[in-house]
């Protein structure tokens, strides 16, 4: 009869022996970076400290600081102006967000469209998005929920990309404290002119169309206010009399599911 020590040694032995027989995890090949990126494909990312999130975040911040104007914008093969596109946001915080453990993932977004023309009177898609961000450290604690907005006009079906871009480089931008170099704000006045006011009958086939979203929805609601045409009553879809405010609201409960 084998001793309760030595049945233990042949356990442990067994347990060794299935190590040692089992495969080998092997990490996956690292892709290759954007070429315009600054670091080399062989450069190895040691694992970060492990701080709270507010600390890395200000490591980044610290790496980064400032962000320059490289992109251009010409027009008849002449430069417009300069400007910082995505790729130069993504270029400066991409390899500090590496650094330092710190991940940027969108949680949430509202997109509003709208069907406009361009100065030329070409027909474009207007759209505007709210995006919701959270920025996770190496710790997996998180900073307070951020929104950022984007907005784009295009002719095909990328507005919904431009638009997440420019909300994804506000993000960026603003709370990694990125100096513009642009004029104060209030250095600069601009007269505002008279956009042409929509039909009352426009504004009831955008907001019948099952297309258009709560929060174009919303929108629309805002910009009846600001017209003065909430209480104007057109036909409905049953072609019975309604103001736009109340066949808004009916529509944004329905779509939100707040009339159930």
């Amino acid at each position: 009869m084998t001793s309760l020590t030595e049945r233990a040694e042949q356990a442990a032995n067994s347990e060794q022996s299935a190590v040692e027989a089992a495969p080998q995890y092997t990490a996956p090949a690292a892709a290759d970076p954007l070429p315009t990126y600054d670091f080399e494909a062989s450069e190895d990312y040691p694992a970060p400290d492990m701080i709270p999130v507010h600390l890395a975040w200000l490591r980044v911040r610290n790496d980064v600081r400032a962000v320059a104007k490289s992109d251009r914008h010409i027009e008849n093969n002449k430069v417009k102006y300069h400007f910082r596109g995505i790729e130069a946001a993504l270029n400066a915080f991409g390899p500090a967000t590496l650094r330092h453990g710190i991940t940027v993932m969108a949680v949430d977004m509202e997109t509003a469209y709208r069907d406009t023309k361009s100065s030329r009177g070409n027909p474009m898609r207007e759209c505007t998005v709210i995006v919701t961000w959270q920025i996770v450290g190496p710790k997996g604690d998180s900073l307070p929920l951020l929104k950022s907005a984007g907005e784009s006009l295009d002719s095909g079906d990328k507005g919904t990309a431009k638009a997440q871009s420019l909300a994804l480089r506000a993000l960026l931008f603003n709370t990694g404290m990125i100096p513009t170099g642009d004029p104060e704000p209030e250095a600069v006045h601009v007269e505002r002119g008279e956009a042409p006011q929509r039909s009352a009958l426009e504004y009831r086939d955008e907001i019948v169309d099952p297309k258009t979203t709560p929060g174009r929805l919303e929108q629309i609601s805002y910009e009846l206010k600001s017209a003065r045409m909430l209480h104007v009553k057109v036909p409905n879809e049953n072609g019975d009399e309604e103001t736009l405010d109340d066949l808004g609201m009916r529509h944004y409960k329905e779509r939100t599911g707040g009339g159930q």
